[in-house]
């Protein structure tokens, strides 16, 4: 009999929960509980309904999230909201969420994971939550051309429709950074231009960073915050499927950003 805690304190230690600092709303860890046992796992990017609907239709009772039950923040149990916590105790779902534990992770992390799907190795890390280094960087000689149409593929393969900064022909792409979500912030920016980066791959970003990036001749590829947020949740939903015996699907629910 496989139990809920012990699923969740392997998860707990692989992805080093406790020690990664993240914002309150993210609340990582065990956000709902079961009866359990495990029977089998499914996979999301988000908790909504859709993806409960999923859970269900698969058999699953315990669903692992990167955005969980509480990211909209404190709110009271009406509406959605209770719709959404009605399903999962109703059909008896614990649900499991990982965010920046999940998109740091050296080897099951969103950011790295993401690197090596478009072909790139990452060599470092910058931009920092608190101290703790989030976006992975490194080095190639890759037209810049042929990176975004690898990441462009990703994209499609989730129903987004990569957006990028203009390419100049014959532009390549040298030293390059990757921050998968909404990582592409105003510190995350001006780092990427000390460290003399010239192209970012991102999920997506404001509009004044679309903007700006010309002028300083530098690339922005924003792949979508959905699409280059699966890797990672997919990836964990292997690892605890090897390592408890369980069956496993992901529930692909694309928001087209």
């Amino acid at each position: 009999m496989i139990r809920l805690p012990d699923v969740a304190r392997a998860l707990d230690e692989l992805l080093q929960t406790r020690g990664v600092p993240d914002y309150a709303n993210a609340l990582n860890g065990v956000q709902v509980a079961h009866r359990g046992p495990v029977r089998g796992i499914a996979a999301s990017v988000d908790l909504s309904l859709r993806t409960i609907d999923g859970a269900i239709a698969t058999g699953a009772n315990l669903l692992l999230v990167h955005h969980g039950l509480f990211w909209g923040g404190l709110q009271p149990i009406v509406g959605a909201f209770h719709d959404r916590v009605r399903a999962l105790i109703e059909n008896d779902i614990a649900l499991y969420a990982s965010h920046l534990p999940l998109d740091v992770h050296p080897v099951h992390g969103n950011n790295a994971l993401l690197a090596r799907e478009l072909g790139l190795t990452p060599s470092g890390t910058f931009g920092r939550f608190r101290d703790l280094p989030i976006a992975v960087m490194g080095e190639c000689d890759i037209g810049t051309l042929e990176l975004a149409q690898r990441t462009g593929a990703f994209a499609n393969r989730h129903a987004t429709q990569l957006r990028t900064t203009p390419i100049l022909e014959g532009r390549r792409t040298r030293r390059w950074g990757l921050c998968t979500g909404a990582g592409i912030s105003a510190e995350l920016f001006r780092e990427a231009l000390e460290l003399g980066l010239d192209t970012i791959i991102g999920g997506e970003g404001p509009h004044w960073s679309a903007v700006d990036a010309p002028d300083h001749h530098l690339v922005i590829m924003y792949a979508g915050h959905y699409a280059t947020e699966t890797v990672g949740i997919q990836s964990i939903a292997t690892w605890t499927s090897e390592r408890f015996q369980l069956p496993w699907t992901f529930i692909d629910a694309p928001t087209g950003f």
